[in-house]
């Protein structure tokens, strides 16, 4: 039993942690917004704006080096944002190239409580030991999930059972407070906990994976593009390989661009990812606010060919549509703010369940050792 018990503590330790650092996450895109309002651009109904190659150029002459990422919004005074990383973000005035300030304390800080979520901030020699470790908690705490209510739910069907695993109850204290805690927040967050519980197994293994595509009658090997049913079309005008010119370094990026604004037209965030090596380049423009897949698209350019390919949600198997809503779900942010909040109280509810657990677990180890005495 002592042996037993104290593999359910390391995993109550984990899943703690997990849950806790699942809270302070729950709102990061909101925060980091709102921490970043006063970022803005002033210019006038004359003034163009700098292509997104030439903006590119300039900041990675300043900087010494390319940004991972490139976000657009569409707003007339937002700034055109460069990620450096996951660590800090720049914010170029779109009008003159110039920076206008950057973002790095609050960046770094969700990034460290990120890898805390995944792989207990573990080095990148170590992640996967640990994201196995946490992998196989998430596992442990969703079989707790499925069969916690067959275990609790009561055998007589009626009310006077039924609100002591409902309703909290006043007057109690020691262990039959801490059960009574236990049982209801179990009880009132099963339904989100399991949704969180089961995309997480999904995310953290690859055959939970599969089983998504599996079930929906699509191969997990095929690659994502093979999904898709979108044309591709190629951007007008001589290539540079056609014609033999040196091609500049951020060549295409304004053509796709221009592109995505055109094929969605209510677009409310365009990211470019920058291709490492010789890589297409990337781009995703999405419709919302950041959580709803089915209102995004991809667009894919070769930059041998200047060819643009486009994928959206409606083009995706059964199987990809499926993972794209798991990973949105296990936020909370498919739901938008609501799910969010739902989310981050059901994260804060496993903290105190996993406590008052630990609670219960110790105080039934010193029950037995007394016996045993």
């Amino acid at each position: 039993m002592p042996r037993r018990a104290t593999l359910a503590r390391a995993i109550g330790i984990v899943i703690f942690i997990m849950a806790t650092t699942g809270v302070i996450l729950a709102y990061e895109r909101q925060i980091t917004r709102w921490a970043n309002r006063e970022y803005r651009v002033a210019g006038n109904a004359d003034q163009q704006r700098l292509p997104i190659g030439e903006l590119l150029a300039k900041v990675k002459a300043a900087q010494g080096t390319a940004p991972s990422a490139v976000t657009l919004r569409p707003n007339a005074d937002a700034p055109v944002e460069f990620s450096f990383g996951r660590d800090r973000i720049l914010f170029i005035n779109s009008f003159n190239g110039e920076s206008i300030g950057e973002s790095h304390k609050l960046p770094v800080f969700f990034s460290k409580v990120e890898d805390t979520h995944r792989w207990l901030g573990a080095g990148q020699e170590k992640r996967q030991t640990w994201r196995a470790v946490t992998g196989a908690c998430n596992f442990a705490f969703f079989i707790l999930v499925v069969t916690g209510p067959f275990i609790w739910w009561p055998k007589d069907w009626n009310w006077t059972n039924l609100k002591k695993i409902a309703l909290f109850r006043g007057g109690l204290s020691g262990r039959a407070r801490y059960w009574n805690w236990h049982n209801v927040l179990g009880a009132w967050c099963v339904a989100p906990l399991f949704i969180i519980a089961l995309t997480v197994v999904i995310m953290s293994y690859a055959w939970a994976n599969n089983l998504l595509y599996r079930v929906t009658g699509n191969d997990p090997s095929s690659p994502p593009q093979a999904a898709s049913s979108q044309p591709r079309s190629r951007v007008e005008g001589k290539s540079h390989q056609d014609s033999g010119e040196k091609k500049p370094e951020f060549d295409g990026i304004e053509q796709i661009v221009t592109t995505a604004k055109q094929q969605v037209p209510q677009w409310r965030t365009i990211t470019i990812r920058m291709p490492s090596g010789r890589g297409p380049l990337s781009v995703t423009v999405d419709q919302s606010n950041g959580g709803r897949p089915d209102l995004r698209s991809q667009f894919t350019i070769d930059l041998r060919s200047n060819e643009i390919r486009q994928e959206t949600f409606s083009s995706y198997n059964g199987g990809r549509r499926l993972r794209a809503w798991a990973r949105f779900s296990h936020t909370g942010e498919a739901a938008g703010i609501l799910g969010q909040t739902i989310a981050a109280m059901v994260s804060a509810s496993v903290s105190l369940l996993v406590f008052t657990g630990i609670l219960l677990s110790v105080k039934r180890l010193l029950t037995w050792r007394s016996r045993t005495t």
